[in-house]
């Protein structure tokens, strides 16, 4: 779900459990024998309002296969879905699949994402004025198809396939955009493989406690394989996770993002959002490199309740050798709460507020944490 900056009115955010056939709350009866229940639904209506969308409202949930466990972590196979329609015009649907074959040694991850969303584009780069600022209507169809292998005992492997086709419906007259010379104005095709390999110990993958994730990416565009520009695309996110007595977790991430080649703006790094730089507008600012460092302190207030509080700090360059320039480095800081949705299930909904450098801010809605 596209991040939902800067809400005045209210988001409210309430679970209902449905297609119930027993008395449990959130089952759904699928097998004929009637003893073992094999599909766990949490369903999410969603009301919000922001002056960039008016009035939405939509539904979302998570889809948890209670037979497809990975028998060594005891992770559940679950499709996370959600639809919003605002009276703006504008609609988002996204499902997300994380299945696992056989007995865990093999996991299929997939995001699917389409959206037809009015954004902000203030241009390319680390210091781009506020003046800049325009607007523009985009269409988007998004895939990413991922298939991991298991290497014992807590390594992964595999192969991704990614696609994006946007495609620009309405620019600013005279603005940037409109002027041709940004690389995606009109429309652009992303598409190409990449290779995945990570090292994941967390004790879960909604709210973690304890553990780390290591993942390194690369993902190559390629005009061979239909996309309007080729480019090359590296990834690196560290994260940790330290227990600090039974109630605390200390939790910390970061994330580099490097391109290379005829990066349209569509596929460059793009600074801010819900989950990785809090406090500021998801694209407000982007380039070809970005790294972002943050750290957030969780507490658990009650069962089903925890608090946080966070910080971080980050920036884009065209060059990787200028990301670390003082004078561009873009801080941030923030506090939210979270709920868990149900006692015997590890889905939490999550509200933070963030704020940034020279004003910015945000209050964001998500489903399980933000990193």
């Amino acid at each position: 779900m596209k991040n939902v900056d800067k809400i005045c009115f209210f988001l409210m955010v309430f679970p209902m459990f449905l297609f119930g056939q027993g008395r449990e709350e959130g089952f759904i009866q699928t097998d004929t024998i009637g003893k073992q229940k094999k599909i766990k639904l949490v369903a999410l209506p969603i009301m919000f309002y922001t002056p960039e969308t008016k009035f939405g409202i939509g539904g979302g949930g998570q889809l948890f296969l209670l037979n497809n466990t990975n028998q060594y972590n005891q992770r559940l196979s679950n499709i996370l879905f959600s639809g919003i329609y605002t009276t703006a015009g504008q609609i988002m649907f996204n499902v997300t699949p994380q299945v696992y074959l056989g007995k865990g040694d093999y996991f299929i991850d997939a995001d699917y994402l389409f959206e037809i969303y009015p954004n902000s584009f203030w241009g390319i780069g680390p210091e781009t004025p506020e003046e800049n600022l325009e607007n523009y209507n985009q269409t988007t169809h998004k895939l990413k198809l991922s298939f991991l292998k298991r290497l014992p005992p807590d390594l992964n492997f595999g192969f991704t396939y990614n696609f994006a086709n946007h495609q620009v419906t309405e620019v600013q007259e005279d603005g940037l955009l409109d002027s041709g010379t940004i690389l995606g104005f009109d429309r652009t095709v992303i598409s190409g493989l990449g290779a995945e390999f990570n090292l994941d110990t967390r004790n879960n993958t909604s709210s973690p406690t304890d553990g780390q994730l290591f993942e390194i990416g690369a993902h190559f565009s390629s005009e061979i394989l239909g996309a309007t520009h080729s480019f090359n695309k590296f990834t690196l996110d560290l994260r940790n996770y330290e227990p600090l007595g039974k109630r605390s977790t200390l939790a910390t991430q970061v994330y580099i993002e490097n391109n290379y080649g005829d990066v349209p703006f569509q596929g460059m790094a793009f600074f801010g959002g819900s989950s990785s730089a809090r406090g500021y507008f998801y694209g407000r600012f982007l380039d070809k490199n970005m790294y972002v460092v943050q750290a957030e302190y969780r507490y658990s207030l009650k069962p089903r309740w925890n608090l946080a509080a966070f910080g971080l700090i980050g920036s884009v360059a065209g060059d990787a050798s200028d990301l670390l320039k003082f004078n561009s480095v873009k801080p941030g800081f923030g506090a939210g709460v979270r709920f868990k949705v149900l006692k015997d299930q590890n889905t939490w909904l999550r509200l933070d507020i963030g704020s940034g450098k020279d004003g910015q801010n945000g209050i964001y809605f998500g489903v399980n944490e933000a990193f």
